[in-house]
């Protein structure tokens, strides 16, 4: 086992410990068995290896589900071989590469009871739906690109607390002179965040198209690698796959007119509605139904949005003012577990109780006017009044 120790020292050496992700402080990482998901270059590994850092490492291990070594060894021998060396905790990255994970990690917790393990997946892997039934061990954890409030904090620009939904829509205003009584200009770092604050990868670029590049090739490589593997799709629906994501980049927000798309893509219309769940579960787009509406695999969205507006940067050329803010409210609300469905008056209603209705500077009440517990959420704004709240100031919530 001595590559993985080596492999495991070099990868240690080169982790910041300065900055961690608002889930670091959630997971319960003394539990046996504690998954992470998340999109590529979303944190996943860092925040396990920061964890690690902080154990001993004579009981401790890092693996990589595509090391080499598994070419010739199998996860659950090596947990056996590592326990019998003291090891006692078990980090295994990228779990979904491995064919057998479910049943193994079944078996490495039936069979090790003193051994911790903590791993990472791909934000498309469903963690208790795999071959062998994990939903009575395994603890999930969905870690979501940053919100508004990381970004400042990862960059050094100023450091926030997170606040909850129900103190940024009744003391806004406030919190707004709170925080700018520290951060000067809050809409301009908050163009930038919307452009290239997502993903904590903007760290190592030196400039906005460097950043869409890298971003770009993660899209890409959740389409041909991730959804690709997890769900066997051949050479032909995975370039389907990457023709329906065009179409949406180029509409969204899209109201999706299956049939449609179906007979473009010549598939069938449960196959579309298939391929839409899976481009949610990867992170890619958004799928928002009106409240009442089902959510299964096979009941069309109302709406549907990209995950992040820094996707819209990426995938469209001049995205528009409007699909960003409602990506971004979509986004922001429901990383921060709020519940959001399409309104029949206003734009969304959050946790069936609070209706928002979002727009520029100069959008009006009308929308929701008569409405208790409803609010306008404005644009390029940096102070609201009573019932209008800036826009950027939902970036606070996680």
């Amino acid at each position: 086992m001595e590559k993985l120790f080596l492999f495991q020292n070099n990868i240690l050496q080169n982790i910041p410990v300065e900055f961690k992700r608002y889930l670091y402080e959630q997971v319960p990482f003394e539990s046996r068995l504690v998954g992470i998901r998340g999109i590529r270059g979303v944190g996943k590994t860092t925040l396990l290896l920061q964890y690690l850092k902080t154990q001993s490492l004579a009981t401790s291990l890092y693996i990589t589900a595509d090391h080499p070594w598994f070419y010739q060894h199998s996860l659950l021998e090596t947990a056996e071989e590592w326990h019998k060396q003291g090891g006692r905790l078990l980090v295994i990255d990228e779990v979904h590469k491995y064919a057998n994970w479910s049943s193994e990690l079944k078996n490495i917790y039936d069979g090790l009871p003193t051994m911790r393990v903590l791993f990472t997946a791909s934000s498309a892997l469903d963690i208790y739906r795999g071959e062998a039934d994990l939903s009575r061990r395994a603890l999930s954890f969905t870690l979501h690109g940053m919100s508004f409030r990381e970004y400042l904090s990862l960059y050094q620009i100023a450091d926030f607390p997170v606040f909850s939904l129900h103190q940024l829509l009744t003391n806004h205003q406030l919190l707004a002179m709170q925080i700018m009584e520290r951060l000067e200009s809050p809409l301009v770092y908050f163009k930038k965040y919307l452009q290239t604050g997502y993903l904590p990868l903007g760290i190592q670029t030196t400039s906005a198209q460097e950043y869409s590049t890298r971003t770009f090739r993660l899209i890409d490589a959740v389409l041909g690698f991730d959804l690709a593997f997890l769900h066997d799709y051949s050479a032909s629906h995975q370039s389907k796959i990457r023709r329906l994501l065009g179409i949406l980049a180029d509409a969204v927000p899209y109201i999706p007119n299956i049939q449609e798309l179906a007979t473009t893509l010549q598939v069938s219309r449960n196959t579309v509605l298939m391929w839409l769940q899976h481009l949610e579960q990867g992170a890619i787009i958004r799928n928002i139904h009106k409240e009442g509406h089902g959510t299964s695999m096979l009941q069309k969205p109302d709406k549907i949005v990209l995950e992040n507006t820094n996707f819209n940067y990426v995938l469209g050329q001049n995205p528009n003012e409007g699909t960003l803010r409602e990506t971004f409210i979509a986004n922001q609300l429901s990383n921060a577990g709020h519940h959001l469905f399409l309104a029949d008056q206003g734009d969304f209603i959050v946790n069936n109780q609070f209706i928002l209705e979002v727009g520029g500077k100069n959008k009006k009440k009308k929308q929701i006017s008569g409405l208790s517990d409803a609010w306008v959420v404005k644009d390029n704004i940096e102070m609201g009044y009573t019932n209008v709240v800036p826009m950027w100031l939902f970036g606070f919530l996680y």
